[in-house]
């Protein structure tokens, strides 16, 4: 239960946890569209299942509630809670949608055993014991998961008894009072050697004689998923996720290369959900769901569902996307490109079909395209593909393609669909020339309408709309009597921000209909965002007093003129490198990127970079500089104990220059980046 950003080392933890717009839009037809509900097309011949597991446990990703990302061990964590969580799997359909585990994590149990050695519950949280607990929660028809450390004491700071020596008395109570779940975690383990540590427990819960689905959670130190598969049926890839961007991130690209390791009864755990926790926006958090899904990862609730919001139940209760997750076949998803930040993950599903996600890492929407054939389906006449967040279903050629938002995710299931021909034929909408837009100065932008589809889109026509007050006038055709099979629409349009409309982000909303061969009119909507800018100053100026286009942190804010800190929003000390105090600059922690506006009229960013001492000897991080997406200057690896190194970067004629910082490698952990003294030369 490490913290990988900051807060804890591997015998304590502390306090933990907690840019983008719509999310699916503009993919084959998006969010907001009016087109009738259509039924799921029909299933081509089985794959073949991986062998299973003699033991029968967790042959899908397990699903269930974690306690630990919302309460952590807050007073609010006790039995009234987790029967609450309970009666919420019911009420609200998650029990139904597959979701069976609700898991304790720390803090459950008292300070010290009793005087036989046992481990007792506290009574002020569950007062009736774990074992009344259990039963209320199988009488639901559900599971009770429990938490202990691999150590002499569990990651909290109070200290609570851990496993070590112990394994098999507390594997018996475990199983006295009918737990179904035990995540066992790896603080305080005395530098005994982990395979070691974790067999001892795999062998007293078989001893018991009871099911028990078996969590090593190691933070993926000793590379379990080399040497688990035989140990437990679900092991930590990374260290503890938190409710952030940066974090999903990161553990997202250490996690999806370990495809090969997962299936049936063993897999790779990314960390629990984070979804609903409040620190990211919906679209992120569909992201989340929807990678973790593709990746065959457990579904681990990790948010206070007495206090969740529609929208995250909308998100957590998605059916479409949890059979991807459950698809008996067991594959993880694996990389089918990844260039520029527009991600292709293509899973194998048991039935021949194939789920792909379109994920836009980047803060701008980007178009995303990728094929049938390139994710591993046969050639065919035409496919059908299922969007898995709009519940809709069309035809396609073989072309994948859509516009997804900042921080977004299209998922999509294609299928060699014999009846493809009886859905609509899917479309591709986008806009090409930049969204960047001085008030009161007209900017030239084109839409562009494609047919994906094996069928033609008969009457098509698109509108731009902007917000109150703003002008948007068509400068070319926007209808067209038919798009065959890879046609396009192009549409020019003139917008203008009326004069004194202040710097920032604006929503456009492009639309489209159409009607399929058969006559079934059709909808599709992309929204997108616009940035009324001003012209940089002219001279040389600090970047941390000019106004970005975006930020994204990999803790907490960026700070202006002061180290990153805490999570917190001015809570930074004096930027320092290297016992260097520097009085300007702007504080950052990977996974860090700054845009800034420069309108083609700068000619160079300087800075002196580092690792910011406030972490002492942690954190290790390389620092970009990009003009219009071209890197311009770059660092290598940087960490505590080296001194600031300075970084120029000659941009002229770029419209916008970003600052990127990433990990050293090692994770994020720490990653405390300062651009220190950074100036802008126009």
């Amino acid at each position: 239960m490490r913290h990988p950003h900051d807060r804890t080392t591997s015998t304590t933890r502390t306090t933990r946890r907690r840019l983008a717009g719509a999310l699916t839009a503009g993919l084959l037809c998006a969010a907001g569209l009016a087109a009738p509900a259509l039924a799921a097309p029909a299933r081509p011949p089985a794959a073949p299942a991986a062998p299973a597991p003699a033991d029968g446990l967790a042959l899908t990703p397990p699903m269930g509630f974690n306690n630990w990302n919302s309460t952590q061990c807050g007073a609010d964590f006790d039995e009234d809670m987790v029967k609450g969580i309970a009666d919420l799997f019911v009420a609200k359909g998650l029990k139904d949608a597959g979701y069976q585990y609700v898991n304790l994590d720390d803090c459950w149990a008292l300070p010290d055993r009793d005087a036989d050695g046992r481990l007792v519950p506290d009574p002020a949280r569950f007062p009736g014991g774990i074992k009344a607990v259990a039963d209320y929660v199988h009488a639901k028809g559900l599971k009770l998961g429990i938490y202990t450390s691999a150590g002499t004491k569990t990651c909290s700071n109070t200290g609570f008894p851990g496993a070590l020596g112990h394994e098999y008395d507390d594997a018996r109570q475990f199983a006295d009072w009918g737990v179904d779940y035990l995540k066992y975690d790896n603080c305080n383990n005395q530098g005994v050697d982990a395979r070691q540590r974790y067999r001892t427990m795999r062998d007293a819960l078989r001893a018991t004689g009871r099911p028990i689905v078996y969590s090593i959670c190691e933070w993926g130190q000793n590379k379990p998923w080399e040497w688990a598969g035989d140990v437990g049926q679900l092991w930590r890839t990374t260290g503890d996720i938190s409710d952030n961007w940066s974090s999903m991130l990161s553990i997202l690209k250490q996690n999806l290369p370990l495809a090969p390791y997962a299936g049936p009864g063993h897999w790779n755990d990314p960390d629990m959900l984070e979804v609903g926790n409040g620190g990211m926006t919906d679209t992120e958090y569909r992201s989340h769901f929807s990678l973790w899904s593709v990746m065959a990862a457990p579904l681990l609730i990790g948010t206070d569902l007495r206090t969740a919001s529609p929208a995250t139940y909308d998100i957590l209760g998605n059916k479409e996307v949890i059979a991807v997750d459950q698809d008996p076949l067991g594959k993880q998803g694996t990389v089918v490109s990844s260039g520029g930040g527009r991600w292709v993950v293509a899973k194998e599903m048991k039935d021949g079909s194939r789920t792909v996600a379109l994920f836009n890492e980047s803060g701008t929407a980007q178009r995303i395209a990728t094929s049938a054939s390139a994710v591993g389906l046969p050639g065919a006449g035409g496919y059908a593909v299922r969007d898995l967040w709009q519940h809709r279903t069309y035809n396609t050629a073989g072309a994948l393609a859509a516009t997804v938002p900042a921080h977004g995710t299209v998922l999509l299931r294609v299928f060699t669909d014999p009846h493809w021909a009886d859905h609509p034929p899917a479309v591709a909408l986008g806009l090409d020339g930049g969204t960047l837009l001085r008030a009161a100065t007209p900017a030239a932008l084109t839409s562009t309408v494609t047919d994906l589809g094996r069928t033609t889109a008969h009457r098509v026509s698109v509108a731009l709309t902007g917000p109150a007050g703003w002008t948007v006038r068509p400068a070319s055709a926007t209808s067209a009597t038919a798009l065959p099979t890879g046609r396009t629409l192009r549409t020019g349009w003139r917008v203008t921000a009326p004069a004194g409309t202040p710097t920032g982000s604006y929503g456009l909303t492009l639309r489209a209909s159409y009607r399929s061969p058969s006559g079934t009119a059709v909808t599709a909507t992309l929204p997108l965002t616009a940035s009324v800018v001003v012209a940089p100053p002219s001279g040389t100026s600090y970047l941390g007093d000019l106004p970005w286009l975006s930020a994204v942190n990999g803790w907490g804010p960026v700070e202006r003129n002061a180290s990153n800190g805490e999570s917190g929003a001015g809570d930074g000390g004096p930027l320092t490198i290297g016992g260097t105090v520097y009085a300007k600059g702007l504080g950052t922690h990977a996974l860090g990127d700054i845009a800034f506006y420069t309108g083609g009229a700068c000619e160079k960013v300087t800075a002196s970079v580092g690792v910011d001492d406030e972490k002492g000897a942690k954190g290790s991080v390389a620092f970009r500089i990009l003009a219009d997406d071209t890197e311009a200057a770059s660092t290598g690896v940087l960490t505590n104990e080296m001194p600031a190194q300075s970084l120029t970067a000659d941009i002229t004629g770029a419209q916008v220059i970003r600052l990127v910082v990433t990990d050293g490698g090692d994770g994020v952990d720490s990653d405390h980046a300062d651009w220190a003294d950074a100036r802008l030369t126009c």
